[in-house]
């Protein structure tokens, strides 16, 4: 099995999926997170999925949040990827 055959597998599960961005954000790099969100995106339905559910186009999601994670996606767009891969955003106080 390829390693992103066991990736797409795990971020199936919901807790999987949320710890995987939770870690991914707390390396405070953006293209850190904007890989991860696209994993995500692209175990749970892919970016036409988030286009339908977000009311975004496709070509400006695959600039956003492209692999690589060098896109720069809005607000907007971060939330409807989530949102379409059941997902949320969720703070917490940071430890001292």
């Amino acid at each position: 099995m390829k390693h992103t055959d066991w990736l797409n597998n795990k971020l199936k599960n919901d807790n999987f999926a949320a710890q995987y961005l939770t870690q991914a954000a707390q390396d405070l790099e953006p293209a850190v997170f904007i890989a991860a969100l696209r994993h995500v995106v692209d175990a749970r339905g892919g970016l036409a999925r988030v286009a339908d559910v977000g009311n975004l186009s496709k070509a400006s999601l695959y600039k956003a949040i492209p692999h690589s994670g060098q896109g720069n996606p809005t607000a907007k767009t971060m939330f409807a990827a989530l949102r379409a891969s059941g997902l949320n955003l969720m703070f917490s106080a940071a430890v001292q």
